[in-house]
């Protein structure tokens, strides 16, 4: 009865009535004409959004496995377990723990904790640790692991047995380490070894054996298999999700966390360089947002930093669009600001970051970078001023960020929040602030139901085409509602999107970029539903959601060129959505066509302009079964892109539209 009803509240969201198979054939062709450009394609038009959100970063694309490797979790000991077989039964003895959690504030306040363990004349398998992992550690059989740990002892005597265990106790690798450097210093033993099986959730042990004192930090285990075979780097599988879309920015690392629910737990940057041992770790704020989803032990730790983003958008092509805290906390939350007169030092932070980013080896900042290994410039070009900041508040904050760094640097173009939500006094208010100003990109947020999506995909036909460019930067079509937990990435989300971003391409001349939002999401660790990339320990897929964005990205185009139907630009007549770009580099037109109705539709697609066409289009399709279709761990690809030919016979093609499909054509032009 439930699916019956959403068909028919769907059949409402295309476009009116929907019309007949005979009445939609009998319509005009779709004529795109290439020779008449009528805006540029900026490179950056399709890019992702990371946020550090359903365990993004930390039991995410950061690819450590240990969680609360440094005992600086709120609960020192999360994540962690004392193993001491012979005193289960002996109340009397299970009193005194032989591991304490030693706080070092006064000495080091970045990572204050360590844990201080008495092995007492102990024989293997009478005392140990255990460390649950992130929901548990994906092992994979026959790759490597590399453990390491910081220690530091008076005399040596203590042998540590590391084992990977399964959820019965078997055993699926280990390695020993005796740590033989004593003295006042800290030091760092590191040991490798192989898994014999694959475990989606494994947990790993260390058992002591012999006699001493030993105090441990940092007790790390890493697969190698990560992105690029970086030592302590990041999840392979994840990365390579985003290199496939060929993204022309990657903004990060936020977000909401950027705000942080008061100032104290706002993202700052300066915090999360150097020594992964020096970086400070907060609460993320996702920890405890939402009581319908709680996540006790969900911190930020930056062993994915600010270099590493920048490292990040390096790999895979994409400009980097980082966002700074403005000095006003989330609204929601705290609405805690500083004071105008106190904001100098955030504003030096921005100032700061250019300079890491772009500024030569002598520079403070740039030299820094070339200290973590990269002398070379990042090249960056613009960042965002506060994330879904509003009110007179932010304006008059903002003015301070822009006048100071367009001071220094006249060029760097500059992001600013239009708020929550794309209408409303809020973003009305917002909105015409910002163009008096003359802002270089406004970021505007869309989580609304699919049938928003359908009616505005003319949304931004009648923007001015000189002046402040527009930044889709967090969008996603709620299939239940906004934070509701039965949000799905169904095929009626992804279609809605698919149908709205011929709009957002149509209009290249006022729309420079936009991502949906979030990207990641583990299986059993979320705090967000919908979300463009699901992941559990050990596999990574993809929604219907995430293969329109790839579409998009990977036939971005140079140039927008009229998609006409009757003249007019093709916005649901027939319940389809038109868009065309020509592709400078291949000299080919590429031609999106959403059909968003219950029927199928044929069409003739005329090109006019080019003097010689190929005799054969590649078709890509997209479309599923029904609109209720999800991707899963289970069946990946059920909605997928399916490619094919079509004949060109002089300037015409004939497009057959299945029901509910997304199709791009693309055609040589001689």
């Amino acid at each position: 009865m439930r699916i019956k009803k959403l068909l028919v509240a769907v059949s409402l969201t295309t476009g009116s009535l929907l019309p007949s198979l005979t009445q939609a054939q009998n319509n005009s062709v779709i004529a795109v004409q290439v020779n008449k450009p009528i805006a540029d394609v900026q490179p950056t038009m399709w890019g992702v959004f990371f946020e550090d959100i359903n365990l993004g970063a930390d039991g995410g694309i950061y690819a450590e496995l240990v969680k609360n490797r440094s005992f600086e979790f709120f609960k020192p000991m999360m994540g962690w377990s004392v193993k001491q077989p012979l005193r289960e039964n002996d109340p009397v003895a299970a009193l005194t723990s032989p591991v304490l959690v030693v706080n070092r504030k006064e000495e080091n306040t970045a990572n204050p904790r360590y844990i201080n363990v008495t092995v007492d004349h102990v024989a293997k398998g009478n005392l140990g640790l255990t460390n649950e992992g992130f929901r548990g550690m994906g092992i994979k059989k026959d790759l490597r692991y590399d453990f390491s740990v910081m220690y530091h002892q008076s005399a040596s005597g203590v042998k540590m047995h590391i084992e990977l265990v399964d959820s019965t106790g078997k055993f699926l690798g280990g390695t020993t380490v005796a740590p033989n450097e004593a003295g006042s210093e800290w030091h760092k033993t590191a040991a490798s070894f192989t898994a014999n099986e694959t475990v989606l959730k494994a947990k790993m042990n260390i058992w002591f054996e012999g006699n001493g004192v030993i105090d441990l930090d940092m007790i790390s285990l890493f697969p190698s298999d990560t992105w690029k075979n970086r030592p302590g780097g990041m999840r392979a599988d994840m990365i390579q999700k985003l290199a496939d879309l060929k993204p022309g920015f990657i903004r990060f690392p936020g977000g909401c966390i950027v705000e942080g629910f008061d100032l104290s737990q706002r993202y700052q940057w300066k915090k999360t360089l150097g020594p992964i041992e020096d970086r400070q770790l907060i609460i993320n704020r996702w920890n405890f947002e939402f009581a319908h989803r709680p996540a006790p032990d969900y911190f930020q730790t930056f062993g994915l930093g600010f270099f590493e983003y920048f490292q990040l958008a390096e790999d895979i092509g994409a400009a980097p669009l980082p966002i700074l805290n403005c000095g006003m906390a989330c609204q929601f939350n705290s609405a805690e600001v500083v004071p105008v007169g106190d904001i100098d030092p955030y504003v030096q932070d921005a100032l700061d970051l250019i300079e890491f980013a772009n500024g030569d080896v002598t520079t403070k900042w740039g030299k820094v970078r070339a200290g973590m290994g990269h002398p070379a410039p990042f090249n960056l070009k613009m960042m965002g001023v506060g994330n879904e900041n509003w009110g007179p508040q932010y304006i008059e904050r903002l003015k301070i960020f822009t006048k100071a760094i367009k001071s220094k640097y006249p060029d760097f173009k500059l992001v600013n929040s239009s708020g929550i939500a794309p209408n409303g006094d809020m973003f009305d208010y917002l909105n015409k602030e910002l163009h008096a100003m003359k802002a270089d990109i406004i970021d505007e947020h869309y989580y609304q139901k699919p049938e928003w999506f359908l009616a505005n995909a003319k949304r931004y036909d009648n923007y001015p085409r000189n002046g402040s460019k527009v930044f889709g930067g967090e969008y996603a079509a709620q299939s239940d509602k906004t934070v509701s937990i039965d949000n799905k990435n169904n095929w009626l989300t992804a279609i809605s999107e698919a149908a709205f971003m011929t709009g957002l391409e149509r209009n290249a001349g006022v729309v420079s970029m936009a991502s949906y939002a979030p990207l990641f999401a583990h299986a059993d660790g979320w705090q967000w539903t919908p979300d463009l990339i699901w992941v559990n320990n050990l596999q990574s897929y993809g929604t219907p959601n995430y293969y329109v964005q790839k579409l998009y990205s990977t036939n971005k185009g140079t140039n927008v060129v009229p998609a006409l139907m009757d003249g007019q630009a093709v916005t649901g007549q027939d319940s389809l959505y038109v868009s065309a770009v020509t592709d400078k580099n291949t000299n080919e037109v590429i031609i999106k066509v959403v059909n968003a109705s219950a029927n199928a539709v044929n069409k003739v697609i005329t090109i006019n302009g080019a003097k010689k066409l190929t005799p054969a289009a590649t078709v890509t399709l997209l479309k599923g079964n029904s609109v209720l279709d999800v991707n899963s761990f289970a069946t990946p690809e059920a909605v997928s892109p399916v490619a094919s030919t079509v004949q060109v016979k002089g300037n015409k093609l004939a497009a057959s539209l299945p029901a509910y499909s997304f199709s791009v054509y693309r055609i040589g032009m001689k």
